[in-house]
């Protein structure tokens, strides 16, 4: 039985020697220890034996187990050692050659004009104020002039969430809040920029977009006046399209303000001349801004005889379009790197 024994430990390790690979190695280990290996029937053939040579033999088998075992482990980690080593002599990097240059972009216009408005404003003495994107009917609707079965309600046709909350079609609800929370009644000047919802369903519309509002209250005594916003959007267009743009004013409506004005500029491309941007007028649409209204006043906290102000709003993807001379607004979604990289050179030029 030992002779025995001491033969299948030489042909074990003869086999194991051979081995090129880890899964003729496992093939083998299977051969040599699985259940229906030589080691094992010697195990099972135990019973046989008289009670006294059974201890010794079974001592023995399994000492050549555990040896066949030591010598299997020796050759895994021999194999996986120069597994590794082929695999570093095969991924072997040349640190002389040139790196692979990474395509990369530019801030998006969009953030860029978000950027150089709050930055303007701040330096005027501006607050910049963020408010929830799920907005609620009354700060969206009711507490800005426009309640349940006002007509100006149609045209901000609304994704509504439940009967109360919709996801906020203008800016303007944030302008709410802040007269709201202003419980001491100190002086307002804020601004807010962020994204809109509207439910759009032709090709000139998007779903979503950007827009940037400004509110300034203050006592009457104080005189805010129409002037004053006339001179605050002068200055924003300008610092913000071009120092030789024109502004033009045109009685409009809003519900939130009264009086309410449609603000141009001068065409950015022809300068006023007329061309197909313009429509031939030499004029484009910016902005929307009035005095507040005297029920908004009231509606959030403030007496109208005593209080006043302006407040003024405008589309970002249209400011960035008229800045960097866009002439279609879907590039703006696209997310082309070819269209995104150009935008640091613009700012530099």
């Amino acid at each position: 039985m030992e002779s025995k024994i001491e033969e299948l430990k030489k042909i074990a390790e003869e086999k194991i020697k051979n081995i090129q690979n880890s899964q003729e190695l496992q093939d083998l280990k299977v051969q040599l220890l699985g259940k229906k290996s030589e080691i094992s029937n010697l195990l099972k053939g135990l019973g046989a034996l008289s009670p006294e040579e059974r201890p010794k033999v079974g001592a023995l088998v399994n000492k050549a187990r555990t040896e066949i075992e030591e010598k299997i482990e020796k050759a895994e980690k021999k194999i996986k050692e120069k597994m590794l080593e082929e695999k570093i002599q095969k991924e072997t990097i040349d640190i002389t050659l040139p790196g692979t240059k990474i395509q990369r972009g530019s801030k998006h216009p969009v953030n860029r004009v978000i950027e150089e408005i709050e930055d303007l404003f701040v330096s005027m003495g501006y607050d910049v104020i963020s408010g929830p994107e799920l907005e609620t009917d009354e700060y969206c609707f009711e507490r800005l002039n426009l309640p349940q079965g006002h007509p100006a309600r149609d045209m901000q046709d609304s994704f509504y969430i439940t009967n109360e909350y919709l996801l906020r079609t203008q800016t303007s609800a944030v302008q709410a809040r802040a007269m709201v929370a202003n419980t001491e009644k100190t002086p307002i000047r804020m601004i807010c920029a962020g994204k809109t919802y509207r439910r759009e369903d032709d090709a000139t519309h998007s779903h979503q977009f950007g827009q940037v509002e400004g509110l300034v209250i203050d006592k009457k005594e104080r005189n805010v006046s129409l002037a004053d916003l006339k001179g605050t959007l002068e200055i924003f267009v300008k610092k913000l399209i071009g120092k030789n743009c024109e502004l033009r004013f045109r009685p409009s409506y809003f519900p939130f303000t009264e009086p309410s004005y449609e603000v141009d500029v001068s065409c950015f491309k022809c300068g006023g001349k007329g061309c197909s941007l313009c429509k031939q007028t030499g004029w484009i649409e910016v902005l929307g801004a009035g005095i507040v209204h005297p029920n908004v006043l009231k509606m959030n906290g403030y007496d109208p005889e005593k209080f006043g102000g302006f407040a003024f709003g405008t589309g970002l993807e249209r400011l960035a379009m008229f800045k960097y001379g866009i002439p279609d607004m879907r590039y703006l979604y696209t997310n082309d790197i070819r269209f995104l990289s150009q935008f640091d050179r613009k700012d530099e030029e």
